[in-house]
């Protein structure tokens, strides 16, 4: 074998050559001869098959079995076919793994003295400090997971989109349903969709307003004017929070070691409250209060109505407060969260080929307006387009849009009656002279008799006499609620202006037929006017349906049949969702922190034996010593005979030696 090459048995077969895959010899055998040793084994294999035969059969059955001839050679052949097949050749391919192992082993050893280029001690180091085999390639490990995962995020999404986008195909129409996927629906606030009113056959214009609430969003976002005071107490209020999850955390754990029930969400609820009061105090004057435990009464007063910008005659860089807010502009906790959604809508838009001429960024307002064109005039720009106001409302901000909501209803409402008041009055005037022209005229002519020869022999009050609480216009409204107060729909005012509106263009249409005087002209004019700004109105949003947050307000126009605005907005708004919103959170199912089926204690696998692993086996091995209790109250009873206890005891005493031996064997280990 020294002067022969090692033959590459995967790329050879032969029943005899040696090594071959499906051979029967092997190199590894060198001298032996196979064939004789197979054929003892068969032999002596056969022998005792005839010789079982020839002992279980009668002996005038085996007179008459021809023994010496065609049984004998029918066993031999069969064992000797399934036994070469089965066994030697799986030998064999042992072998041969052997030798492709040997061959590798060489090989690798062949490159290292090839690396000409790396120096010996460089090489030596890293197999000292851990060869290919015994680097750790956990984060690794966790990158190609990550990437993996994100890679299956996009696919999904890119899926859900083709879905979409397909149903909408089928559908021969555009719903919202199609505009913003299911995980983010909950988020919209209003979504309509319109005929543009210059082109409404072909051009389909879309509102869409989203709501992202402060607490689903990664980073958090505050306006520029909020005191560095807030600042830090958001961050204290934080760390309250974490630290008292953390004990509601230990407290499962325990419950669950201990074996004890698990607390359901009432209880977990219940013990975040009553935690809050070890970390927080309504005392502000007390110092040692439990309110600043993490943070200076002495620094809070410091930095007491601080805002973003000092005033340059006060500002001294080796005060405190100065210094304070040094920190806490470093960390960028004012801008990070607008920010951070400023470049989100920006580079997706950049990259999902949306471009866009006119951007207004006001960072101190926390609004930016992004436009596909600069010009505002809808009569001039194309039908395909987009405009995105995106902005950041606290509180204060919403209560003084809801105050300026409730004017311009009540505007309306003031504007349409007065027109409705003037309409009705010319429709009277229009009525000089004509008789009776509708049913309130033939009511004011029957009234008398009404009264004379129906209600006085009734003595029911005529109908003038009754009061009237409905308008004829819209049903009657129900009395609000302080929900209703507190969150004003305007549905039912909204419906009342249409419907006069509608009722006020029949009524011309009644009066003046094909004519058209300047009375006419006139009214037409104002009921266009004012149909014209209350569609605006009702197309923004109402400010009580939104709660403090970030608002994504966008405009689409696009063609009906070619939809390429909107699908591209539907793309990024979806991507822009995905990448600002942690998005909906059900606190119930984020408690499950730890489970008893998922708790297991052979997870962290050792070969070192614990005292809970020695005390086990010296309780088994002692029970195991120890007759069982039945034996010894029989003894005592006299039921069991000497004999009989002797017997049991002696292989229970033997089975507890030899386990001692392997204890003391394995403790060795």
């Amino acid at each position: 074998m020294a002067g022969m090459d090692l033959p590459k048995s995967p790329n050879v077969f032969h029943p005899e050559k040696p090594s071959a895959v499906g051979s029967r010899n092997s190199l590894a055998q060198e001298f032996r001869d196979q064939q004789a040793e197979v054929d003892l084994l068969l032999a002596e294999e056969v022998d005792k098959v005839i010789n079982h035969i020839a002992s279980r059969l009668p002996k005038e059955v085996v007179e008459k079995l021809d023994i010496m001839g065609g049984v004998k050679e029918k066993l031999f052949n069969y064992f000797n076919q399934n036994y070469q097949n089965m066994f030697n050749r799986f030998i064999v391919t042992s072998e041969d793994e052997m030798v492709k192992k040997v061959r590798n082993f060489v090989d690798k050893e062949e490159l290292k003295t090839l690396a000409r280029y790396t120096p010996k001690e460089i090489a030596q180091l890293l197999d000292q400090v851990g060869g290919m085999d015994k680097f750790n390639t956990a984060e690794i490990e966790k990158s190609i997971v990550n990437m993996y995962g994100h890679l299956q995020g996009h696919v999904q999404r890119g899926v859900n989109d083709l879905e979409n986008l397909t149903n909408s195909l089928l559908r021969q129409k555009t719903d919202v349903g199609a505009f913003i996927r299911g995980q983010n629906a909950y988020s919209i606030v209003k979504c309509s969709f319109k005929d543009n009113p210059y082109r409404p056959k072909t051009v389909t214009d879309v509102k869409l307003s989203v709501n992202i609430l402060d607490a689903e969003l990664i980073s958090p976002i505050f306006h520029y004017q909020v005191t560095v005071e807030f600042l830090i107490k958001d961050l204290v209020s934080k760390r309250i929070m974490d630290q008292i999850d953390k004990e509601i955390d230990q407290l499962k754990d325990q419950l669950v070691d201990e074996g004890k029930e698990e607390m359901n969400d009432g209880e977990i609820l219940f013990e975040k409250m009553k935690r809050v009061g070890n970390y927080t105090s309504d005392d502000k004057d007390d110092a040692k209060s439990k309110r600043y435990i993490f943070f200076a009464k002495a620094l809070m007063d410091k930095i007491e109505g601080l805002r973003a910008e000092i005033d340059p005659d006060e500002y001294d860089p080796i005060n405190i407060r100065e210094n304070l807010k040094k920190i806490i502009d470093i960390e960028n906790i004012r801008n990070r969260g607008f920010n951070t959604a400023v470049n989100s809508i920006t580079s997706i838009l950049d990259t999902s080929k949306m471009g866009y001429q006119h951007v207004e960024n006001l960072k101190n307002a926390r609004e930016l307006v992004l436009r596909e064109y600069e010009d505002t005039d809808y009569e001039h720009l194309p039908d395909e387009r987009y405009g995105i106001r995106m902005r950041y409302y606290d509180q204060a901000q919403l209560l003084e849009d809801r105050k300026a909501y409730d004017v311009q209803a009540k505007s309306f409402e003031i504007e349409v009656q007065h027109l409705w008041d003037v309409l009705e009055m010319a429709y009277e005037d229009s009525k000089f002279m004509k008789g009776i022209v509708d049913f309130s005229d033939l009511a004011w002519r029957m009234k008398g008799k009404i009264r004379r020869k129906i209600k006085a022999r009734t003595g029911d009050p005529v109908y003038e006499d009754l009061e009237k609480s409905w308008n004829e216009v819209t049903f009657i409204k129900a009395g609000d609620t302080d929900v209703e107060r507190m969150n004003r729909t305007y549905i039912s005012e909204k419906d009342d202006i249409k419907k006069r509106i509608i009722m006020m263009r029949e009524k011309l249409q009644k009066m003046y037929g094909y004519r058209y005087p300047i009375q006419r002209r006139v009214v037409e004019d104002r009921i266009l006017s004012l149909e014209k700004q209350f569609l605006r109105f009702e197309y923004i949003i109402n400010p009580y349906h939104i709660q403090p947050g970030l608002l994504l307000d966008v405009d689409i126009t696009s063609i009906k049949r070619k939809k390429a605005t909107l699908d591209g907005m539907s793309n990024v708004l979806n991507e822009f969702l995905f990448g600002v919103s942690k998005g909906f959170q059900d606190a119930a199912f984020a408690s499950f922190s730890r489970r008893r089926s998922t708790v297991r204690k052979d997870i962290a696998q050792s070969f070192a034996i614990t005292e809970d692993v020695q005390k086990e086996r010296e309780e088994y091995a002692q029970m195991l010593n120890v007759p069982s209790a039945l034996e010894a109250k029989a003894a005592s009873a006299g039921v069991v005979d000497s004999g009989r206890r002797t017997s049991r005891s002696k292989p229970a005493a033997k089975r507890g030696g030899s386990r001692g031996r392997s204890d003391d064997a394995l403790r060795e280990i």
